[in-house]
C-alpha cells in the first residue's frame, strides 16, 4: 500500500493504491486530469473553455468530450436532488463571491444582476457535442466536477495498474479496482470511516481556507444554517457530492429525506451534534445515476 498527498490548485490531492506500480504514476495522472480541469472549467477570468459557451450567449457551441462529461454529471445531480444543486446558480454565486471577479466562476463580465433560479439547469441543452446555455444564465460546474474528475482518475489508475486505487480530490472520494481485504481508511469530517468499495463525499460550511459560497437556487442566497458539515455515501462520487451538498441546502429536513432515499449518511450540526442515516453500515447504491457497486462503510471513528 503507497500513499501520496499534495495541494493543486488549493485543492487537497490524497491517492492511496494497493501496489507500487501504480505510486509512481499516479502523481503525474492525478496532475494532469486536474490541469485539464482547470482548462475546461477552471478560475482563470474568460480563459476556460466554459467561458467561451457563456460568451455565445444562447447560441450552440461545439465542446469537448470532458466539458460534456462535467455538464451532464451537473444536470444529473439537479435532476436526482430536484433541483437543489442546480449548476445555473453562477450568477448567485458571482454576487455573493468576495470579489466582483467571482473567484468561482469561469464567466467573462460581472454586470449581472442574480435572481433566484428554479428549475434553470432545464434551460440547458447539452446535445450530441453542444452545449447551448441560454444569456444570462451562468453555469458553475464546481458542485460536481471535483467528483467527476476523482472518478476519472481513479477509474483510469486502476484500468492502467489493476490495482486498487483511492483517490480524494478535496472532499470528493472515489475508488477503483479490488479493494484491500481490510477497506480504505477514509478520513472525511473529523472522523475516518473504513470504506470496502464506492464513493463517499463531504461538504463542509466551515473550515480552513476560502469558503466556496452554498446557494440554495430557489432564493439565490446561502442557505439558513443548520448543518457544518456533511458525509454521504454512494456507489458514485457525484451522487455522493450531489446529496451532501443538497442536505446543506434542505436544512432540517435533510436527515429525514436522507433516510427516506437510503443514503448512508453523517450529518453534523453547527453545535456538533452528530446525526446519522442508514447507522454507516450496509450502503446501498443510490440514486438512478448508479449501477450498485457494492458500497459499505464498515466503521467509524465516532
Amino acid at each position: 500500500m503507497a500513499e501520496a498527498r499534495w495541494s493543486d490548485r488549493g485543492t487537497e490531492v490524497r491517492v492511496v493504491v494497493t501496489g507500487t506500480e501504480a505510486s509512481r504514476i499516479a502523481r503525474r495522472l492525478v496532475t494532469a486530469e486536474l490541469a485539464a480541469l482547470n482548462r475546461t472549467h477552471g478560475h482563470r477570468w474568460g480563459g476556460s473553455e466554459l467561458s467561451r459557451v457563456h460568451r455565445a450567449a444562447g447560441t450552440p457551441v461545439r465542446i469537448s468530450a470532458r466539458l460534456a462529461e462535467l455538464v451532464a454529471a451537473a444536470l444529473a445531480a439537479a435532476e436526482l436532488t430536484d433541483g437543489d444543486v442546480d449548476p445555473t446558480v453562477g450568477a448567485a454565486l458571482l454576487r455573493l463571491s468576495r470579489s466582483d471577479r467571482g473567484p468561482w466562476l469561469p464567466v467573462c463580465g460581472s454586470s449581472l444582476r442574480p435572481a433566484p433560479v428554479r428549475d434553470g439547469w432545464r434551460r440547458v441543452a447539452l446535445g450530441d457535442g453542444s452545449l447551448t446555455v441560454p444569456a444570462p444564465v451562468l453555469l458553475d460546474l464546481t458542485a460536481t466536477a471535483r467528483a467527476v474528475t476523482a472518478r476519472r482518475c481513479a477509474n483510469l489508475l486502476a484500468a492502467r495498474t489493476g490495482d486498487g486505487v483511492l483517490v480524494a480530490l478535496g472532499g470528493c472520494v472515489a475508488t477503483a479496482g479490488p479493494t484491500p481485504p481490510d477497506g480504505w481508511r477514509v478520513p472525511i469530517g473529523g472522523t475516518t470511516l473504513g470504506l470496502a468499495g464506492g464513493a463517499l463525499a463531504n461538504t463542509r460550511t466551515t473550515g480552513r481556507g476560502p469558503a466556496r459560497p452554498i446557494v440554495d437556487p430557489r432564493t439565490g442566497l446561502p442557505p439558513a444554517p443548520v448543518w457544518r458539515d456533511v458525509t454521504v455515501a454512494a456507489a458514485d462520487p457525484v451522487t455522493a457530492k450531489a446529496l451532501s451538498l443538497a442536505a446543506l441546502v434542505r436544512g432540517a429536513g435533510a436527515g429525514a429525506w436522507l433516510a427516506g432515499l437510503g443514503a448512508p449518511a453523517r450529518l453534523v450540526a453547527l453545535d456538533g451534534t452528530v446525526e446519522t442515516t442508514g447507522a454507516l453500515v450496509g450502503v446501498p447504491a443510490v440514486g438512478s445515476m448508479d449501477a450498485p457497486a457494492g458500497v459499505r462503510v464498515v466503521s467509524s471513528g465516532r
